[in-house]
C-alpha cells in the first residue's frame, strides 16, 4: 500500500501556525513511508474564500519547504462529484429526502434546548412517504445513519474512541439548493484522492464519527485517522489573536528561518528522546505517529529563538545575506549599496554568532551599511564623553600610518597607542566601538575595522573626534 496523506486548509486567511504543523506532520509521514503528500484547498465557503488566502497558503508551504505531490485539488470545483455520491446513496436507500421546514427544525432545536438534550434531527422523514411532502419546500438529502450499536475509531494518536450511534443523527449530505455539505465533500475527496491516512487536529475528532458512517454507507475503505492535539499559547489557553504571531508569514517577518520553524513545530507534540536539534532530513528518517503525544503543546518563544540562533549559525553566509536584505534595509533606512553588501558578506561570520533572529542580525549588521555621520544609541553616546572623543582624535594619526590594513595590524596599533597614553585597552576600544558602530555591542572591534576599511574607519573616527 502506498501511503497518501493530505493537507486540506480553508482559504479564508493566512496559513495558521497550527495548520503549518499539521501540514508538516502529513508531509513527514508521507516522506518517511515513501508515500505521497497532497494539497487540497477546501474553498466551498465562497463568501470567505479568497485568492489572496490561497496564495498565502501556497507561499507559506513553499517557504517552509513542504512541497506537495501532484496537482492541487480545489474542493468547490468538485461539487458535481460530491452531489453524484449523495444521489448514489439515495438510490441505494442509504440516504433519504427530508422536507422538514425551517420552522420545524427551529422547533426541534428549541425543544431539545429546553429539555437539556443535544440538538439532533429527529428523523421524521426517515421512513415517511415522499407523497406527503409539503409543496414549495426543496428537500435536503440526509444520510440514513445506523441507529443502534457504536461507531468505533482506532485512532493512531488518541487510541480507540467510540460513540453510540444513537447520539449521531441523520446528517445532511446535500442541501436543498443541491450544494454538498462539508462532511460529504471531505469524505468524497479523501476517497477519490486515495488518502490512506488523515492526520489533522483533534478538534476534528467528532467529525470523524460522522465521516466514518459515510465511508461505510458507500462501502469504501475507511482511512487511518490520527488526531493530533492543538497548540496552545504560552499561558496554556487555546491559541488566539491575543497571543500574536498566528500566521506563518508573521514568523517569517519576525526573522525566523524556515528550517528553524519546522524543527520547532516538529517538537510541538512529537519527540525523539532528548533530541532538540532535528534537521529535516533526520526528521524524515525518524518521524512516525507513535511518538505524537496526546496533550496540547505550548508555544515557547525562547525555545524558538534558541533554535533559530542555532540555524543562523549553521546557515550558508551567502544564503543568509539574501534573507537578511529586507531586514537590513529596514534597520539601516535603505537598501545597501555594493560597498555595503560587500561589508555584510565579509562580516557575516562574526555577526551571525551573536543573533537569534534575522531581525536581531540586521540590527547588529546595520552599522556596516549606514552612511556617515552615524547616529549613536544611548549607550554609545555615554561612552563618547569629551575625554573619550579627544582620546580618539589622538589615535587617528597612528591608525592612518598603519602598514597593511587588517585586524592584526590595527589591533597592534591600538594597543601601542593605549600603552603610550597610559590607558587600559578597554578605555580605548569601547569608545572606538561606539564611534565605528553607533552602539556598545558589535563583533570584535578589530574585525570591524578591517571590514570597514581604512578610509571609512578613519572618517567615522574623525566625525566623532571633531565633535569635541
Amino acid at each position: 500500500m502506498t501511503v497518501v496523506t493530505r493537507f486540506a486548509p480553508s482559504p479564508t486567511g493566512y496559513l495558521h501556525i497550527g495548520g503549518a504543523r499539521t501540514a508538516l506532520f502529513n508531509w513527514l509521514y508521507a516522506r518517511h513511508h515513501g508515500g505521497v503528500f497532497r494539497l487540497r484547498i477546501e474553498d466551498t465557503d465562497r463568501q470567505r474564500s479568497t485568492d489572496a488566502a490561497v496564495e498565502a497558503i501556497i507561499d507559506g508551504l513553499g517557504w517552509l519547504g513542504l512541497a506537495w505531490d501532484e496537482e492541487i485539488v480545489f474542493q468547490f470545483a468538485r461539487a458535481p462529484r460530491h452531489a453524484e455520491v449523495a444521489l448514489a446513496m439515495l438510490a441505494e436507500g442509504r440516504a433519504y429526502r427530508c422536507w422538514a421546514t425551517p420552522e420545524e427544525l427551529e422547533e426541534m432545536r428549541a425543544r431539545a434546548k429546553a429539555e437539556g438534550r443535544p440538538i439532533r434531527y429527529d428523523g421524521r422523514w426517515r421512513d415517511r412517504d415522499p407523497a406527503e411532502a409539503p409543496p414549495g419546500i426543496k428537500p435536503v438529502i440526509r444520510l440514513r445513519a445506523p441507529q443502534e450499536g457504536e461507531t468505533v475509531i482506532h485512532d493512531l494518536v488518541q487510541g480507540e474512541v467510540r460513540v453510540a450511534n444513537e447520539q449521531l443523527d441523520d446528517m445532511v449530505l446535500l442541501r436543498g439548493d443541491g450544494t454538498p455539505t462539508y462532511m460529504l465533500s471531505v469524505v468524497v475527496d479523501d476517497h477519490d484522492m486515495a488518502v490512506t491516512h488523515v492526520i489533522r487536529g483533534d478538534d476534528h475528532l467528532t467529525n470523524t464519527f460522522r465521516q466514518t458512517q459515510i465511508y461505510r454507507a458507500m462501502g469504501w475503505d475507511v482511512p487511518e485517522f490520527a488526531h493530533i492535539p492543538l497548540i496552545h499559547g504560552p499561558d496554556g489557553a487555546k491559541l488566539s489573536k491575543r497571543h500574536g504571531a498566528l500566521g506563518v508569514e508573521a514568523y517569517r517577518d519576525m526573522g525566523y528561518l524556515p528550517e528553524a520553524l519546522c524543527n520547532y513545530l516538529l517538537r510541538l507534540g512529537w519527540g525523539h528522546g532528548d533530541e532538540e536539534i532535528i534537521p529535516i532530513e533526520q526528521a524524515v528518517a525518524w518521524f512516525d505517529l507513535d511518538a505524537v503525544g496526546r496533550s496540547p503543546s505550548r508555544l515557547d518563544f525562547d525555545k524558538l529563538d534558541n533554535l533559530n540562533g542555532h540555524y543562523l549559525r549553521q546557515a550558508d553566509d551567502q544564503r543568509l545575506l539574501q534573507a537578511l536584505l529586507p531586514f537590513v534595509a529596514d534597520a539601516a533606512g535603505g537598501t545597501p549599496d555594493a560597498v555595503g553588501m560587500e561589508r555584510l558578506a565579509r562580516g557575516m561570520a562574526g555577526l551571525k554568532v551573536r543573533a537569534r533572529t534575522l531581525k536581531e542580525l540586521a540590527a547588529l549588521a546595520a552599522f556596516y551599511v549606514r552612511r556617515r555621520p552615524l547616529a549613536m544609541d544611548e549607550k554609545a553616546t555615554r561612552l563618547l564623553s569629551a575625554d573619550a572623543r579627544a582620546l580618539l582624535g589622538r589615535l587617528l594619526p597612528g591608525l592612518a600610518a598603519v602598514d597593511g590594513w587588517n585586524a592584526e595590524a590595527v589591533e597592534s596599533a591600538v594597543r601601542a597607542f593605549a600603552e603610550r597614553a597610559g590607558a587600559k585597552l578597554g578605555n580605548v576600544a569601547q569608545p572606538l566601538r561606539a564611534a565605528l558602530t553607533g552602539s556598545s555591542v558589535s563583533p570584535g572591534i578589530f574585525e570591524v575595522m578591517e571590514i570597514l576599511g581604512r578610509t571609512e574607519t578613519l572618517e567615522r573616527i574623525g566625525d566623532v573626534a571633531q565633535a569635541v
